[in-house]
């Protein structure tokens, strides 16, 4: 059986719209394809999904509800009441204000990015700091640290205070993460507050998944004042862009001391980093993998993310599968 043709089977069956994780969730419970040498199976059916609507076959319609897209056969669209699918959406949107995500949830979207970017990223609990409770806090902490290894040697046998002032070593980021930017208030207040918790790194940036477009000239202009960067997040990460990039500048070893002083997340991600640095040849293996299981969790499949932000209530604009 090809996968199409399974596809139409678990669409005939069921008699309802589907979205592609449904389709691969029946068509793996009845054993119609053999997957055992198929690393995504979920992206193989969105994949064929989408293929049925861009070559206009007639066999499968598709309807977009709260869910993204279901798929459904048109033999029997009179006896599906579709309509219920488009109020759900609405519905949803209606009372988008109980159901809504936080900022936390956003981190494996940036974790996502970064990694495709290169860039291994720990978030970083400002309260599990010592004196947690301190307001100031927020402007101290990152809420993510990254680094980009630009030259990593194997054979590097040097502290880190050594390596550290190597241009061609790593890059130090720091992230300030907010849900929205709606207004100039916030833009100012969430802009400075990253300047005062990126004074550490090479690069700070801040990173927001709702930006309101009227504010781009201001932030133009506040980036060649202080060079903060900004980027806008997306719900699926790999569509994240740069608006502005960050200007480089010299690490702060004092603020830098002071936040492994404070945040034992902090300390342990420059105590990884000296150990990855640093190991000889025989160990770097070992070193490279303790570092990255440190490091937050990112998405392995883009199937896993529209799962992931339905979960958290995470706005996900599917795109057409391909």
């Amino acid at each position: 059986m090809t996968i199409k043709e399974a596809i139409i089977k678990v669409l005939k069956e069921q008699k309802l719209a589907l979205t592609y994780l449904e389709v691969t969730d029946k068509i793996i419970e009845r054993n119609y394809i053999d997957w055992s040498n198929a690393k995504t199976p979920a992206d193989t059916v969105s994949a064929q999904l989408g293929s049925f609507i861009r070559k206009n076959d007639t066999r499968v319609k598709r309807i977009k509800g709260k869910r993204g897209f279901q798929y459904y056969l048109s033999e029997f669209e009179s006896e599906l009441n579709l309509i219920n699918i488009i109020d759900e959406k609405v519905n949803l949107q209606a009372t988008k204000s109980s159901k809504t995500y936080h900022e936390r949830d956003l981190h494996k979207l940036l974790s996502s990015y970064l990694k495709n970017q290169s860039i291994f990223s720990k978030t970083i609990f400002h309260e599990k700091s010592t004196n947690s409770k301190d307001n100031h806090q927020k402007w101290i902490h990152p809420d993510m640290i990254g680094i980009r290894f630009l030259n990593l040697k194997n054979k590097s046998s040097q502290a880190l205070m050594k390596v550290i002032n190597k241009s061609d070593a790593f890059e130090l980021v720091s992230y300030e993460l907010k849900r929205e930017i709606k207004s100039d208030h916030d833009l100012k207040r969430t802009y400075f507050q990253t300047v005062s918790n990126s004074s550490w790194a090479n690069f700070g940036y801040l990173v927001a998944f709702e930006i309101n477009s009227n504010l781009i000239e201001e932030m133009e202009r506040l980036n060649q004042s202080f060079g903060i960067g900004m980027i806008e997040l997306k719900a699926n990460p790999y569509e994240s862009k740069i608006l502005f990039p960050a200007k480089y500048k010299s690490l702060d070893f004092q603020t830098i001391d002071k936040l492994c002083a404070i945040n034992r997340d902090f300390e342990k991600f420059i105590q990884q980093t000296e150990s990855l640095l640093t190991a000889t040849e025989k160990y770097i293996k070992g070193a490279r993998k303790e570092f990255t299981e440190f490091c937050d969790d990112f998405f392995m499949k883009d199937s896993e993310i529209e799962k992931y932000c339905a979960e958290k209530h995470i706005p996900f604009e599917m795109e057409e599968a391909i």
